[in-house]
């Protein structure tokens, strides 16, 4: 992953409520500098990936497959990731907690496409699909991505057995979440709450706040999804309970926090105002310090945009954060009491309208069966400005698929709200769907209720940052140990040797030792479908009494971390309807792969498209061959950056000027051989052409096998200049 280092503006805000001052750059605050260091530090040690999967649809038949596409993403800035480069995809049993279907999918600049093939077996009911990098298990699972999915068998029958889903209690789950974090005495302060029922689905709320004396404070009712806020200032020595009413009628207490002697009190108001976000500070402090001085910081997705020195000695202050300066997404506003420690927090969102617009239009507006239909898919900026873009598309039968969910996610609410929130976000689509004129209130509701922890600021100030457990994956990884047939270890390094046959027949070779106690690791294999591995150790002067073990892929703990929400509901007509037309395709399926014939995507073969001869080449037609583009050269140093992950059986080793190239088969006595470099017919060196700019190449050929022969047995790689 990449990272850029952004300037951070030091804001000094030494404001009276109502009362605004010019901004004051400050850099000699060691406190700052310390945090500033700190928290740069722990991005760079423990920076963020995000994943999404696209489904062609939410609910399945069992022998159906589920085709997706899953894409990568840099967790900071949003950009593409290119460093892992596998994808697991586990399909969840909630119920049971386990795994009942894994597929790894490799991962190509960032766009993992593949599917899943469910059997027959599978038991009806609702599952999760969870899909993530083999780094972001150094992450809590909260942060993997999640999808519930339905499948359906053709008896018709739609869920797990009763006895599988155990419900504790119809009381409703209310938490009240007094804004920033705490309740002082004297201070008004806004509390939000949120309500939900048994099955973790938000529940419409009304009730009543009593103190002590058992005097009525404030009435409560939920505004969206179960969640809403009143206002409250508490008197000294007081304690208060919310009474809220259940779905039978009957009236259940609910602890609020408890109040605090003294204490500071964060407001936030992020809608008033479109061109600032404006902090309110209050505290009841004393201190025998004149200079005393509180810190408020604001991060976005690990990058510092502003902080803001506020002094102790005013009992009330206004802090006004310029929009322009923040990214879209969801902000972290932390302020530090005077002694450096973490008082208030407060979440907010900051919209850009950066996302790109998609047109899709048709060349007819009804169709005969089997009639080819063509589509024309447009991509803009928000400015209408043509912009490229990678895409995936499912085309469905309508009444495979349930009416689409306006407000179910996508993969702009999953970057930019769900994917750096814990919990269940029911509904997130809504928050970004323009037809809900209230979205940004309700979305400020939410981030006033929702759980948060992406790290802790005792994580980021301490002396020490837990290591990274789990590295990023550039390919497969093959793990074990060599023991004697008794299951006893050896005492010494093992010689290894590696031999990976493909279906196509090209096999691989790798030679290698164990450590002292027999463990042994192969990393960053590239193999896809069925490849058989062998693995052969010698010892001494004999290669026999030894037991080799491979350790399993990957065996993660399943942990439920969001409640299954599936809002899907049927009528028996639909639903019968749905199972037959489905039937219907799996056994025409299952009719042509009996006739031994093979089922075409809508493909029609016209004719052969006229290929110009470009005079500089002297041989026919390459195994391979790349069109340069501003696409696929956008952020590459050489051509090898290009080239990598690309092209199958050419492996790019290494970065930079350092890097080198290996061609399968291409291989003497002594190992690989490096493949010819041929410019504009010119035979070169690697170090000449990676001093060449993508920028001035056209395209590149590669030549393996019988087609390298013109040029010798060690393949060939051809660059063609503009």
């Amino acid at each position: 992953m990449h990272h850029t280092i952004h300037r951070t503006t030091i804001l000094s805000l030494l404001t009276a409520i109502g009362l605004l001052s010019a901004f004051r750059f400050i850099n000699n605050d060691d406190f700052i500098k310390q945090l500033l260091v700190k928290f740069q530090t722990y991005n760079q040690q423990r920076p963020l990936e995000k994943v999404y999967i696209h489904t062609d649809r939410a609910i399945y038949l069992t022998g159906e497959t589920i085709w997706m596409k899953g894409y990568i993403f840099d967790g900071n800035t949003h950009g593409i990731d290119t460093i892992s480069r596998v994808l697991y995809v586990d399909l969840v049993d909630p119920y049971a907690r386990r795994i009942r279907l894994r597929s790894q999918l490799r991962a190509t600049t960032s766009y993992a496409p593949g599917q899943l093939a469910l059997p027959d077996s599978l038991a009806a009911g609702t599952y999760l699909l969870q899909a993530y990098t083999n780094y972001m298990r150094n992450f809590p699972e909260a942060y993997y991505f999640t999808k519930t999915l339905t499948i359906l068998r053709t008896d018709g029958a739609t869920t797990k057995p009763a006895s599988a889903v155990i419900v504790k209690s119809n009381r409703l789950d209310v938490q009240f979440l007094p804004e920033g974090g705490q309740l002082v005495e004297g201070l008004e302060a806004r509390v939000a709450f949120k309500a939900v029922n048994a099955s973790g689905h938000n529940q419409t709320v009304e009730g009543f706040v009593l103190n002590a004396k058992k005097d009525t404070v404030t009435g409560l009712s939920s505004t969206h999804l179960g969640m809403g806020f009143f206002t409250l200032t508490p008197e000294v020595g007081q304690t208060y309970t919310g009474f809220v009413k259940q779905a039978d009628g009957s009236l259940e207490p609910y602890p609020l926090p408890i109040v605090q002697p003294q204490g500071v009190i964060m407001q936030v108001d992020n809608l008033s105002n479109k061109d600032h976000i404006r902090v309110y500070l209050r505290h009841n402090k004393t201190s025998a310090d004149p200079a005393a001085m509180m810190t408020l910081l604001a991060q976005t997705r690990g990058r510092v945009i502003q902080v803001a020195k506020v002094p102790l000695s005013k009992k009330g202050s206004l802090v006004q954060l310029p929009k322009v300066d923040f990214p879209e997404g969801i902000t972290q506003l932390t302020l530090f009491d005077e002694t450096n420690k973490p008082a208030c927090e407060r979440l907010v969102f900051v919209t850009k309208n950066e996302q790109i617009n998609i047109g899709l239009s048709t060349d007819k507006a009804s169709y005969k069966n089997r009639e080819k239909v063509e589509l024309t898919i447009s991509t803009t900026d928000p400015a209408g400005k043509p912009v490229a873009a990678n895409l995936s598309l499912a085309a469905l039968d309508a009444r495979q698929a349930p009416e689409v969910d306006s407000n179910s996610a996508s993969i702009v609410s999953h970057l930019l709200l769900s994917s750096d929130l814990t919990g269940t976000i029911e509904q997130p689509g809504y928050y970004f769907n323009s037809i809900h004129k209230d979205r940004w209130q309700q979305l400020d509701l939410l981030l006033m209720t929702q759980g948060w922890r992406r790290f802790t600021w005792t994580e980021v100030l301490g002396d020490t940052i837990q290591p990274v457990k789990y590295h990023v994956e550039r390919g497969l990884s093959l793990t074990g140990r060599v023991l004697r047939p008794n299951q006893k270890g050896i005492a010494s390094k093992v010689k290894l040797t590696f031999v990976l046959s493909r279906r196509d027949s090209t096999r691989d070779f790798l030679t290698g030792d164990s450590d002292e106690s027999g463990h042994f690791g192969a990393y960053d294999l590239d193999f896809t479908d069925t490849t058989t591995v062998l693995i052969q150790g010698v010892k001494g002067k004999a290669n026999r009494d030894l037991a080799i073990s491979l350790d399993q892929l990957l065996t993660p703990t399943v942990t439920i971390t969001r409640i299954p929400y599936n809002p899907l509901e049927f009528r028996s007509d639909e639903l019968a309807e749905f199972i037959r037309r489905t039937k219907e395709y799996q056994e025409i399926e299952r009719q042509i792969r009996r006739n031994g014939e093979v089922l075409l995507q809508s493909v029609t073969v016209k004719a052969k498209k006229f290929q110009e001869h470009d005079s500089r080449t002297i041989y026919g037609t390459p195994d391979a061959s790349i069109k340069f583009d501003q696409m696929n050269t956008a952020g590459r140093m050489t051509i090898l950056d290009v080239i990598q992950g690309r092209i199958a059986g050419v492996q790019v080793i290494g970065n930079g000027l350092s890097a080198r190239v290996q061609i399968r088969g291409a291989a003497n006595f002594s190992g690989p051989v490096e493949p010819l470099f041929v410019l504009d017919g010119m035979p070169m060196d690697l170090q000449a052409v990676l001093g060449v700019s993508v920028q001035d190449v056209d395209r590149i050929d590669v030549l393996k096998g019988p087609s390298a022969a013109i040029y010798g047995s060690r393949g060939a790689v051809v660059l063609f200049l503009f």
